[in-house]
Order: structure tokens, then sequence, then C-alpha cells
């Protein structure tokens, strides 16, 4: 069963993705923020993480940075679903090697679609 990871602070983003996931087949791992995200890392290596930006204590690019540093988490993809959407975000959230950027409010159905794809790519 593959593995995600949704590192997110808001409760109602966290459910929609985790039944929504948990319904395709995938196994699902919950973090509220960056250093939580990484703790489950070391414990159970995700295929795919989903990644907030603003979050308290570590915000999403800090975790990116610690992820792609780390050569046991080089085979987990990684996309950024923020609120920040300005053209500047989203090219900074790629060059810290995220897969895909998604900007909040989206589509679960294309979320699920992108996971599919980087998932199976």
């Amino acid at each position: 069963m593959k593995k995600i990871l949704i590192v997110d602070d808001e409760p109602n983003i966290v459910m929609s993705l985790e039944y929504a996931f948990k319904k395709q087949g995938y196994s699902v791992f919950i973090a509220r923020d960056g250093s939580e995200a990484l703790v489950i890392m070391e414990r159970e290596i995700p295929d795919l993480v989903i990644l907030d930006v603003m979050m308290p204590q570590v915000d999403g690019y800090e975790t990116i940075e610690m992820i792609k540093s780390n050569p046991a988490f080089a085979k987990a993809k990684v996309i950024f679903l923020s609120a920040k959407s300005k053209a500047a975000d989203i090219e900074k959230g790629l060059k810290l090697g995220a897969d895909q950027y998604f900007t909040k409010p989206f589509s679960v159905k294309k979320l699920i679609t992108a996971v599919d794809h980087l998932i199976r790519a």
C-alpha cells in the first residue's frame, strides 16, 4: 500500500484529504507542522508528501529543505498545497524541489490525479 503524509495545520483540509486518499486505497499519515512531519518520516517513509507552506514551528519551505537533504527520503515526492499563490511563492516551492504546487482553494479530484501520476511515475 502506497503511503502519503499530509502536513497541514488546518483540520478541515487534513480530514477531507485523509478521507479522500484512504478511499483511494492509500495509507495516510498526518502531521500538523514540519517538525512533526520529520518525526513521522523517520518511522514511515512516505511515497509522497502533501505539504502546506504556512504552519507553526517549522514551515513548509524549511520542511522540504530537510526532506531533500536526507538521503533516506530521496524517493519521496512532494506536492505543496498552500494559500500562498503569488508567482514568487510557487517558484520558490518548485526551486526547493517540489514536484508540483497547488494553491488553495483546490480541487481534491485534481490533487488525487496528480498524486496518482507522481506515485506511478
